[in-house]
């Protein structure tokens, strides 16, 4: 083995990296963050991203509809660096956030946004959603455009109103897209991100902000631990997959459109 190590090369120690994988309540720590922020994720992304596609659908003036669709598309370009500097200047004690509030009574004292653990799912599910919700709702506004206009003139002549041309005739076309996204989505449940939970993670929210990638920078690469960094990525991957195909079953169970 020491010949080996010599020459660059890592003998196989069977499932040792496993064994200490799972050993660790850290790890465990991480899967539970990593779960929470992706699910806190799906939900109020895909609600937001939906929402914003309706409303954009029924705004008829087209400079405004493409004024409010540049604007929220564009924080999806931005580095994730930036987006993390916004937010650190924006949720410190003496903040904008923090002057608002108590401006409108809402608190007492500075909140310590970025220092309580119990705020940081918040925050992350706040800056993504502000980050994606432009660029996720695109497929749900081109899906909405190819809806035939006769439905919606159908519906009005039997004297349905706007809300229940969105409830009857827009979110019924929409479905089958939002089933095969939310099949895809499911499969990513283990990806909760990286940059933005390494970049405004600190000690004071260490047990609320590692996820599966952050203890994988942390316990394997750092530390020259690959095989356990690979034994965590294979984990996540494998959970991954099982989380796709029992999301795809279900839908297909429900005679609903699948992506497999």
């Amino acid at each position: 083995n020491r010949k080996l190590v010599a020459r660059g090369i890592t003998p196989f120690n069977g499932l040792n990296n496993f064994k200490w994988l799972f050993s660790r309540p850290d790890f465990f720590q991480a899967i539970r963050n990593t779960l929470a922020m992706s699910v806190i994720n799906l939900i109020f992304g895909t609600l937001t991203s939906i929402l914003l596609a309706i409303l954009l659908n029924e705004v008829r003036n087209r400079t405004f509809k493409r004024t409010v669709q540049t604007v929220t598309y564009l924080p999806h370009f931005l580095s994730m660096v930036i987006v993390v500097g916004m937010a650190q200047n924006m949720f410190v004690s003496d903040g904008p956030i923090n002057q608002m509030l108590l401006s409108l009574k809402l608190i007492d004292q500075p909140v310590w946004w970025l220092g309580e653990g119990k705020y940081f799912w918040f925050l992350v599910r706040l800056i993504n959603i502000w980050k994606e919700v432009g660029w996720n709702s695109i497929i749900y506004i081109s899906t909405m455009t190819s809806i035939d206009p006769t439905l919606y003139e159908a519906a009005a002549i039997d004297g349905a109103g706007r809300f229940q041309r969105i409830l009857h005739v827009t979110l019924p076309g929409i479905k089958s897209t939002f089933v095969v996204l939310l099949i895809m989505n499911i499969g990513h449940l283990m990806e909760a991100g990286f940059e933005l939970q390494y970049l405004l993670g600190n000690k004071q929210v260490y047990d609320f902000s590692q996820t599966i990638d952050v203890f994988v920078l942390e316990y394997g690469i750092q530390n020259n631990k690959y095989g356990r960094a690979i034994a965590a990525g294979m984990f996540k991957s494998v959970v991954g997959i099982i989380l796709l195909f029992a999301a795809n079953f279900v839908a297909k169970k429900l005679d609903e459109d699948t992506l497999i």
